[in-house]
């Protein structure tokens, strides 16, 4: 793999934390009902209420586009390496960015915007990144890093983020801070 140590540890970070919910050392299908009940739970959607199943529908509809893109042996799954390399891949060229890629982002903006107000404040940050097993002063340290000392950030600016995310080989740059922690 050509990716340096730094990006590998971010993207094991978010592959472990997020994805592989059950902790197996590979993402399929049950990590992403996990999530969804996780994510369902977190925000007080019951299930069988039109939140719960966009959500899932949402979710589903990542897990179809991430599985597609990553799962190079076709098992079903998606492990560490081919995670790695999908996300590598999409490092070398962001202006490759899959629709899922796309979805899953909006996904996290929506998520951490629970006001709906168009921005993320640290409140809502800290809540979302907090409820992954982050202690809370690091997600506030993470947001204050992320927003350079704005109140809030919005979705324009998290798109940018998020490329610089999966890209960034700078370890100061504002966009590693976005899933709250702070550092690799």
């Amino acid at each position: 793999m050509s990716i340096s140590d730094f990006r590998k540890k971010k993207l094991l970070f978010l592959f472990n934390v997020f994805f592989d919910v059950n902790q197996s050392g590979e993402i399929d299908v049950k990590d992403f009902e996990l999530a969804i009940e996780r994510v369902c739970q977190l925000r007080g959607w019951q299930k069988d209420t039109p939140k719960n199943k966009e959500t899932y529908d949402l979710m589903m509809e990542i897990w179809t586009g991430l599985r597609s893109k990553a799962d190079k042996d076709n098992d079903g799954q998606v492990s560490v390496d081919e995670w790695c390399n999908m996300w590598d891949a999409y490092a070398k060229d962001p202006s490759s960015v899959m629709d899922w890629q796309n979805a899953y982002m909006n996904f996290m903006f929506d998520l951490e915007d629970a006001s709906h107000d168009g921005g993320i404040d640290v409140t809502e940050f800290t809540l979302v990144c907090s409820s992954y097993g982050l202690e809370k002063t690091e997600c506030e340290e993470a947001f204050a890093k992320m927003s350079q000392g704005q109140s809030e950030v919005t979705r324009e600016q998290f798109a940018a983020l998020w490329k610089e995310y999966f890209a960034a080989e700078d370890v100061n740059a504002p966009g590693n801070y976005i899933f709250g922690k702070t550092s690799f």
